[in-house]
Parts: C-alpha cells; sequence; structure tokens
C-alpha cells in the first residue's frame, strides 16, 4: 500500500491537452518557489492534510482542488509561464 497519493492532472493550453502526474509534495515544492520567486499568494495553494489523506472522497476533492490552483497559476501567467511552472506541466514535451 503506498503511503502518498500521486494527483493525475489533465493540462489544456490552446489545442493541446496532456496529463501530469504529482505528488502533493511537488505541488508544495512548485508553490514554495512561485511564492518566492513571482509573489504568488501563500493560501493560493489547497492545505495539506494529515488525517484521512488517502480517503477516497479527501482524495477526490483535493485533486479539484490542485486542478483549480493549476488553472489560477496559467490564468496569471497568461502569456509565458515561469520556468519552474512550464517544467513542473512538461510544457517542453508537449508545446512548441
Amino acid at each position: 500500500i503506498p503511503s502518498f497519493q500521486v494527483y493525475i492532472i489533465q493540462v489544456s493550453v490552446g489545442n493541446h491537452q496532456w496529463t501530469v502526474k504529482h505528488r502533493y509534495s511537488d505541488f508544495h515544492d512548485l508553490h514554495e518557489k512561485l511564492v518566492s520567486e513571482k509573489k504568488i499568494d501563500k493560501n493560493l495553494l489547497p492545505p495539506k492534510k494529515i488525517i484521512g489523506k488517502n480517503s477516497k472522497s479527501l482524495v477526490e476533492k483535493r485533486q479539484k482542488e490542485l486542478e483549480v490552483y493549476l488553472q489560477t497559476l496559467l490564468l496569471k501567467f497568461p502569456v509565458t509561464a515561469p520556468k519552474v511552472l512550464s517544467h513542473f506541466l512538461h510544457f517542453h514535451l508537449y508545446v512548441s
């Protein structure tokens, strides 16, 4: 039984669609970098939860919250996403 959850997020940019897979800790690391480098709102990332973190309902809820988080970031950087965000979303593999 894995002790961590991997979130599968659908990414859409223009006509391109793909999925990325990340643990919550990856989102947290991304968020810390964006907060320090790009002054993103600290409260934008859904909070880390300890109790029941792998329950199906919590996983589904957090999945939706993380999708909204990424959509919000893409709206904040409509022309050029910060390098750390582009790498996180694997833009280099899908968008030319």
